[in-house]
């Protein structure tokens, strides 16, 4: 997973609340097990004026000039700024793989779906939490502005965006996990020479438990 310790990138502005993952990647797409090449399904039903499958050339397909995705400064935008509950309904990870395929890195709304937030930490976008009357005035400033960059500092716990700074609180253990690069399993896989010494303490503490175990004699 790439280490995310400071980003700055255009604003995305997606003005709805309880935009469900159905909506970030529709059902049709799950039939697919790999954890990449989601990023031109993100929104499909309102980037495309046509339906589509996984095997569906996208080169085919009509995009809507209207969505915000189909537009400058847009489409190169790697910071999404949404209202609350973004992320709600089903646990699927399809929809976090899309919006990190797209290239976004960061998450801006007053609260999130639970399951969906965390998987967006397990691969490696920062979805902060911010008060609404912050995320009220982050949209007014990209109505005014057009285009907005957005600074944001893991190791601070700082968001700027138009010269003006706030602060973020993000647990710990999440914080050293996208600084550092680490999933669960890489997290799991820093404690590998403990978790091996674990096992041959027990198996010579405990040999019976290991004895009919495939590979082992007696």
């Amino acid at each position: 997973m790439q280490p995310l310790i400071r980003h700055r990138g255009i604003v995305i502005p997606f003005d709805r609340a309880n935009v469900d993952t159905d909506m970030l990647l529709p059902k049709q797409y799950l039939k697919s097990l790999d954890a990449a090449g989601f990023g031109d399904f993100l929104f499909d039903d309102e980037r495309y004026l046509d339906p589509g499958e996984i095997d569906t050339p996208i080169a085919t397909r009509r995009v809507n000039p209207d969505f915000v995705l189909n537009r400058e400064p847009y489409r190169a935008g790697t910071v999404v700024l949404a209202q609350a509950n973004f992320g709600c309904g089903s646990s699927r990870e399809h929809a976090v793989w899309a919006l990190r395929d797209f290239g976004v890195r960061v998450l801006i709304a007053p609260s999130y779906g639970d399951i969906f937030r965390d998987n967006c930490f397990n691969n490696g976008l920062l979805a902060i939490v911010v008060e609404q009357p912050v995320v009220d005035r982050l949209f007014e400033r990209v109505r005014s502005l057009g285009t907005v960059e957005a600074d944001v500092d893991v190791a601070a716990g700082t968001l700027t965006v138009a010269e003006t700074t706030w602060t973020f609180s993000l647990d710990e253990g999440r914080r050293r996990n996208l600084l550092d690069g680490l999933d669960q399993i890489g997290e799991t896989l820093r404690l590998e020479d403990r978790i091996r010494g674990y096992e041959e303490r027990r198996r010579a503490a405990e040999p019976w438990v290991f004895r009919h175990r495939r590979g082992d004699a007696g």
